[in-house]
């Protein structure tokens, strides 16, 4: 579609992320030595790697670990990252999120609204469903099969919380006033030519994605994909630009 927004995705694990630091600024080096445990640091390295490896790849850069010192990734006032290219902000906007050493990061033009997300399929208690999701998602949830709820729960938490980074609200926002509806995984996305952005890859592989809706506070929609594999649910919310 000629207004679809264009949202590059990539994926990255621990065993990619090189031994040494010299891929970082000084700036994050010295961010890095003030974390204290080791799992801390770890996932902050692959989340800085995953950012910036598909930072390269989108704005056409050399992916060198040495060129990707000069690529930095800051904590804006929200706490929503921003890029610094040579120490001049970048017209692009990220999100990141890393789960179960995997990291995903996904990376759109200055000024979309834009959120990602990784999640463990596991079990959630009623508790849990009844105190963060609304009655649609309560009851999606009921007629469900009860082997297939796992998967639905972290579905619907984590298009929740990509919303949540989209709107630079965090936690701070009641997750009730957020309700998704996600798209059976069979439904083909030639089928469903209202959602009005792309999401691409480098990867030869197709990408299977399967859409999803979030309407915040009864009115505004935000657009999305969700897909599953390796026991984590990946979803990526978005507005178009208009």
């Amino acid at each position: 579609m000629n207004d679809a927004v264009d949202a590059y995705w990539l994926e990255q694990t621990e065993g990619d992320v090189p031994v040494e630091d010299h891929w970082l600024s000084a700036r994050e080096i010295l961010c890095l030595g003030g974390l204290r445990f080791a799992k801390r640091r770890a996932d902050w390295r692959l989340g800085r790697w995953t950012a910036k490896r598909a930072l390269a790849s989108y704005l056409n850069l050399p992916s060198d670990p040495h060129f990707l010192e000069d690529l930095e990734i800051q904590a804006a006032p929200s706490g929503a990252p921003e890029v610094f290219l040579f120490k001049e902000r970048a017209a692009v906007t990220i999100s990141l999120s890393h789960r179960a050493g995997t990291a995903l990061c996904v990376v759109g033009l200055s000024g979309t609204i834009l959120g990602c997300d990784l999640e463990t399929v596991e079990k959630r208690g009623d508790r849990f469903v009844a105190d963060f999701f609304t009655a649609n998602e309560q009851t999606l949830i009921e007629r469900t099969l009860v082997r297939e709820r796992p998967l639905l729960v972290t579905l619907l938490w984590s298009a929740k919380e990509s919303a949540l980074k989209a709107l630079h609200v965090g936690l701070r926002l009641d997750t009730a006033s957020i309700d998704v509806s996600p798209a059976d995984p069979a439904q083909r996305t030639e089928d469903l030519g209202q959602n009005p952005f792309a999401v691409s890859r480098p990867a030869p592989a197709p990408a299977c994605w399967s859409p999803l809706r979030v309407r915040h506070a009864g009115a505004h929609v935000l657009f999305g994909w969700w897909r599953h594999a390796d026991h984590l649910v990946r979803t990526v919310v978005l507005n178009p630009l208009r």
